[in-house]
């Protein structure tokens, strides 16, 4: 696994698109900084660009660097979740402007899975991280389920955990203001 990490991370540093297993499904991926390589995904996907996408990271610390405020309930939230949960914050900063929905806001999850977190503890930013499905049509669950398109149009396929199973459910999601209030937007 750390030699195909490596790898990756010189993928993601060029602006590639890759597609792997997270904490919740196979997801699309790139560097959450790079607008290029964000607006790739978007067509991929065929997706419009109003739809904001939501980034992965592997420590709830590290969110500080590309949200104005966190929310003190926010660490809480994390560190208890006993299932991935997907916060989106009011106001997000230093990550592709294509990335963030109309509003600024940005949603964040902490990956807990083993090979989503190495990826980005090695690749020190975040990740997006955005179902590997053409937008509209059925989330696939499984690497099985991913169609052609998907699998031709990314620059890299990873190997690890194509047999494993996923968790077969999308993360919870939950806007969360910087005064603390929340609205469960998924449960």
């Amino acid at each position: 696994m750390k030699e195909e990490i490596k790898k990756i991370v010189k993928i993601l540093n060029s602006g590639g698109v890759i597609l792997y297993p997270t904490d919740t499904l196979w997801g699309i991926g790139c560097d959450a900084t790079n607008e290029s390589a964000v607006q790739r995904i978007y067509e991929l996907k065929r997706r419009s660009d109003s739809k904001s996408l939501l980034v992965l990271t592997d420590d709830i610390t590290k969110i500080e660097r590309v949200v104005d405020e966190v929310p003190e309930i926010a660490y809480q939230l994390v560190e208890v979740s006993e299932k991935p949960l997907t916060i989106v914050y009011p106001k997000g900063k230093n990550l592709a402007s294509n990335l963030l929905a109309e509003d600024g806001s940005v949603g964040i999850r902490v990956t807990k899975e083993i090979f989503s977190k190495s990826l980005c503890e090695a690749f020190r930013r975040p990740i997006v991280s955005t179902s590997a499905n053409i937008s509209g049509e059925t989330t696939p669950f499984s690497f099985q389920e991913i169609s052609k398109e998907i699998l031709e149009g990314v620059d890299y396929v990873v190997e690890y955990g194509r047999d494993l199973p996923c968790a077969e459910k999308a993360s919870s999601i939950m806007k969360l203001e910087v005064d603390g209030s929340f609205k469960i937007i998924r449960e």
